[in-house]
């Protein structure tokens, strides 16, 4: 069981960390110590490089340099890896869970222009962010990396392809984006990633 190194648990586009509130429920059985910052995106007209900043300074603020674990759901699992990869974040994170996370790109935002939604243009296929992030995966290959996608995802298109460049990579047999956080079967899963040494 996983009981001295915390986690961070990073939300998605109009999420708040309510959306954790059953994976919390059931980690505080485990006196994990948790940290689930709350990172306003204005409807995702913020860039993810400054809610990745924005995320450095919680943890910073809350660990300083602690070795933790990191678990970002949708576009907080790319906020997160922006965070591991241009702020160093990589130095002190043990194992990234990036749970339905368009890190290949969606193309649910393709057509959304960037001086309006910066942070959903992020995540389109292709954008300069995640070529960035795709040309040079030194500091991934130091963190455990884990990826969970839902085959159907309407959020992430193709659904198949919201996993990380590099780690395991599983199939969680749930029908929806939103069920990747709250179906019973789909914590579960998580729950063993999370509390595995």
């Amino acid at each position: 069981m996983n009981d001295s190194r915390p986690l961070v648990l990073v939300h998605g586009l109009w999420d708040t960390p309510h959306l954790f509130r059953r994976l919390v429920h059931r980690l505080e059985q485990h006196q994990i110590s948790l940290l689930v910052p709350h990172l306003p995106h204005r409807l995702g007209a913020v860039p993810l490089t400054t809610l990745a900043r924005q995320l450095d300074q919680c943890i910073a603020a809350r660990w300083g340099d602690q070795e933790i674990d990191l678990l970002g759901f949708s576009m907080g699992g790319v906020i997160s890896r922006v965070w591991l990869q241009d702020f160093g974040g990589f130095r002190r994170c043990r194992r990234f869970i990036s749970v339905g996370s368009p890190q290949q790109g969606t193309l649910t935002a393709q057509w959304i222009p960037r001086w309006l939604f910066a942070g959903l243009a992020d995540m389109k296929r292709g954008s300069p962010l995640l070529n960035h992030l795709n040309a040079d995966l030194t500091a991934l290959q130091r963190v455990e990396c884990v990826s969970f996608f839902c085959r159907w995802d309407l959020m992430v298109v193709p659904g198949w392809q919201a996993v990380l460049p590099m780690g395991t990579q599983e199939e969680v047999p749930v029908l929806s984006h939103q069920q990747l956080m709250a179906h019973p079967l789909s914590l579960e899963i998580l729950m063993k990633t999370i509390l595995k040494d």
